[in-house]
């Protein structure tokens, strides 16, 4: 670990901690249930930057590829604090987007052992995808994440529903969501969450917050505010 990421994290800890004192909230998605605690371990700068899947065309990007700041978000569809973190990362954009500061990677992360929907609900996304590109697959998965009460309480028939309410044909989604084309991808997306998360996981959301200019990597485990996700960002932007 070099000077400058000790130097980073430490600040970032006594961020974080103090919006837990102050706030009272952690939310996450732990498999075990345990609750998290500042004396968690996580993987190093260097560890993330050597095990975490670069960013290229096949990812869902909203915001400038050539952002400072990139947040890779690792989320399952069904998690309640995922939910949470979604309407966060949201705000998040409609602060830093716009202007190209931040950009946000969305990717798939369904822990079935607790959300047996997330799966094909990941897969659905792919498919609006696939039938109308980028802009479609930030609809459909902002309309999931909104109409989902968490917890697989979401229909599978509404897949299809969502998918026609952006505008996309029925038919042709089901097509596709019927085919388990996107399955290889979705279950790439968890495979790398896995490994970046190796013993302390899995969360979900789990998230790397990237600053580009100096290559550094810090992880969010859990569905942390968006004070807190905010001061990070604005930390790395005067840095």
């Amino acid at each position: 670990m070099n000077n400058k990421f000790e130097k980073f994290s430490l600040p970032v800890s006594i961020i974080l901690a103090g919006v837990l004192i102050a706030g009272g909230i952690y939310l996450n998605g732990k498999i075990t249930k345990e609750n998290a605690s500042n004396t968690q371990t996580s993987a190093s700068s260097e560890d993330i930057a050597k095990t975490i899947r670069p960013v290229d065309a096949n990812d869902h990007i909203l915001g400038s590829s050539s952002a400072r700041v990139i947040i890779i978000e690792y989320s399952d569809t069904e998690c309640p604090y995922c939910k949470t973190f979604h309407s966060t990362m949201n705000s998040i954009m409609q602060e830093y987007g716009t202007s190209g500061t931040v950009a946000w990677v969305y990717r798939h992360f369904p822990i079935t052992e607790l959300h047996a929907k997330s799966q094909k609900e990941a897969e659905a996304t792919e498919c609006a995808a696939s039938l109308g590109g980028g802009t479609k697959f930030w609809e459909y998965i902002n309309k999931v994440y909104e109409t989902t009460n968490s917890n697989d309480s979401l229909e599978t028939t509404k897949l299809t529903e969502i998918a026609a309410q952006i505008g996309l044909s029925a038919d042709t989604f089901n097509d596709c969501f019927q085919s388990g084309e996107f399955t290889p991808k979705v279950n790439a997306d968890a495979k790398n969450a896995q490994e970046l998360e190796g013993s302390t996981g899995p969360f979900s959301p789990y998230s790397i917050i990237v600053d580009t200019k100096n290559n550094e990597y810090y992880p969010v485990e859990g569905a942390y505010p968006y004070a807190s996700i905010k001061a990070i960002i604005d930390m790395i932007l005067k840095s």
